[in-house]
């Protein structure tokens, strides 16, 4: 048992399975190249795309969305369709996170949004985003858009 004085951040904290919901989001420049949206993490910088939790009684396309416009004030069009899917872990916990994608095609972006300022945010062409991409799994799932017809 531990006494008043005692932290509990000492006792492990088991692993667990985290199901999050992301979104590739894309749109075509004027010259009718793809560009990729990829997000910032807020702890190490490194690209990703828009994801996170899901709320209760929440579709993953319905949580993807939303996490476009939290993290990246994108709004758009949500396929319902999942795309694609992949794991990771993140360096400061012990938890297994899994990734549900859809593709989003961006019609709009806002001026405001929940994290503007907490991260970075930038479109890359295809090929730069898959060599950019953090996770393995998303280059993967990036790597899959070349050559369709968006």
């Amino acid at each position: 048992m531990l006494s008043d004085d005692q932290s509990n951040s000492a006792i492990p904290t088991a692993a667990r399975d985290i199901q999050q919901a992301g979104a590739i989001c894309y749109r075509r420049n004027g010259s009718g190249q793809l560009r990729v949206l990829l997000v910032g993490s807020r702890r190490n910088g490194r690209w990703g795309v828009p994801k996170g939790h899901l709320d209760p009684g929440e579709t993953t396309s319905q949580a993807a969305g939303r996490e476009s416009f939290e993290e990246a004030g994108v709004v758009g069009d949500v396929e319902t369709t999942i795309f694609g899917s992949f794991s990771y872990h993140k360096d400061s916990s012990p938890h297994h996170y899994h990734v549900t994608v859809h593709l989003l095609q961006v019609a709009e972006a806002q001026l405001d949004f929940p994290e503007k300022g907490t991260r970075k945010q930038k479109w890359f062409p295809l090929k730069v985003a898959i060599r950019d991409a953090a996770q393995p799994g998303l280059r993967a799932l990036l790597s899959r858009l070349e050559g369709t017809q968006l």
